[in-house]
């Protein structure tokens, strides 16, 4: 399991590029994206000792600002929108993709850190539920019950987050 940062400064090192990714997935701009970022950071450094959860307070605000953007700069984003739509190298899959990830992002972030280490197990390190239970002590039934509740939490926020298939 990897803990959580000390510090800002290693929860920056750690999550920007994922956050501008994140951020670029619903702007579209990356120097607006940047900008949303740089603002979530600077307002996670007001509260830095009462937040829980740093990773989900940046992920959370960084969606709030670019939707904040989104609304209070309408005529701009909708000429972005045609210029995105005449721009063959962005195509709507690749944009709504990248959104899709970005929210996954997001909800993993939100989790607890024993949950996000049962997905990176299953999915990233590729391992069995026999050889999960082994490494984290839980039964293989509490594996799999665990596992299960966990995706159905994150199809939840994927669909709440307005995302149904892989086009996002």
């Amino acid at each position: 399991m990897n803990p959580a940062p000390k510090t800002i400064a290693a929860l920056f090192e750690s999550e920007e590029s994922a956050l501008l990714h994140f951020a670029m997935g619903i702007v579209h701009r990356r120097i607006v994206a940047e900008e949303l970022v740089q603002e979530a950071f600077l307002r996670l450094q007001r509260v830095w000792g009462q937040v829980d959860n740093p990773r989900g307070w940046l992920y959370r605000t960084t969606r709030n600002l670019a939707i904040n953007h989104l609304r209070d700069a309408r005529p701009e984003t909708q000429l972005d929108e045609e210029r995105a739509a005449q721009d063959q190298s962005l195509p709507r899959e690749i944009l709504g993709r990248s959104e899709a990830i970005g929210t996954v992002r997001m909800l993993l972030a939100e989790m607890t850190e024993e949950d996000r280490n049962l997905i990176r197990l299953k999915y990233q390190d590729e391992l069995k539920y026999h050889e999960i239970s082994s490494r984290t002590g839980l039964s293989v039934g509490n594996v799999g019950y665990r596992l299960h509740h966990v995706l159905k939490g994150l199809l939840d926020g994927l669909r709440r987050a307005g995302i149904e298939g892989s086009e996002g």
